[in-house]
């Protein structure tokens, strides 16, 4: 199990970041961060995965356990081989190889350990569409077929929790909604665990069993996805819709911040 305690994150020794952060995601549970840009959902991600030192950032303040084991000062490499595989938003690749090059490549963390081949098929299972196109130069597909890609080279490494920073981003809807339900099929066959960071509110409560939201590096309410769902707040501010239904833009509310009854 994940469990994020407390933790404070700060770039440069001077820029507080995440204050008093707390969540878990158990075995098998699907878990969403969600929230506007800029609120501290990637950041999040990288202190788990370790990518903060890489962008002069740290855990500062409370501790990140994983199976019970204090992983907030550890380096990637060790994360990733404990089975935290975190896909980076906007899909990088490497461009210049194929789709199965690249998925060979996340394979790599246990190399001489796997049949690299056996691991294929199980992405070509999942990716159908990668398959067709394993021989193409990566640089070259859809926004939809790299996200798959990227998606698929963090299966190779075997992963017990798999986090996706904005899977959604720049997608349109019917690849959206067709990428989910692959990562709700992954979850239910492989019983891997997902932290999923989005903008994309109704996408992601369609997929999650529970879910925070995060506002100004701290969480300001939670709970299962059925009851976000129905939540006015929610409906609001990240479904766009007000409490007849009707949808509602975000330049019509003046009093966005005043009116989020979770800030009071």
């Amino acid at each position: 199990m994940l469990s994020v305690n407390n933790i404070e994150v700060t770039y440069n020794s001077v820029i507080l970041v995440l204050r008093g952060v707390s969540f878990q995601v158990k075995p098998g549970q699907v878990v969403a961060l969600l929230g506007a840009n800029g609120a501290g959902k990637s950041t999040t991600l990288k202190a788990i995965s370790g990518l903060l030192s890489s962008e002069l950032g740290e855990v500062t303040r409370g501790t990140i356990t994983w199976s019970d084991e204090r992983i907030d000062h550890q380096n990637t490499e060790e994360i990733v081989r404990k089975g935290l595989v975190q896909v980076i938003e906007g899909r990088p690749l490497f461009g210049h190889l194929t789709v199965e090059e690249n998925l060979r490549i996340g394979g790599q963390v246990f190399r001489g350990g796997r049949e690299v081949r056996t691991d294929l098929e199980r992405v070509y299972h999942y990716f159908p569409r990668l398959r067709d196109l394993r021989h193409r130069t990566s640089g070259y597909l859809s926004g939809g077929e790299q996200q798959m890609m990227v998606i698929g080279r963090a299966l190779m490494a075997h992963p017990k929790l798999m986090m996706l920073d904005e899977p959604s981003l720049g997608l349109a809807p019917m690849l959206v909604a067709e990428i989910f339900r692959i990562v709700g099929e992954i979850n239910q066959q492989e019983q891997m665990s997902v932290l999923l960071v989005e903008q994309n509110a109704r996408a992601a409560l369609s997929l999650v069993d529970y879910g925070y939201v995060m506002e100004n590096g701290r969480i300001v309410l939670d709970g299962p996805a059925t009851q976000l769902a129905e939540n006015e707040d929610i409906k609001e501010f990240y479904l766009g819709l007000n409490q007849l239904g009707e949808r509602k833009s975000y330049r019509e509310v003046k009093h966005y911040k005043r009116r989020k009854r979770w800030l009071g």
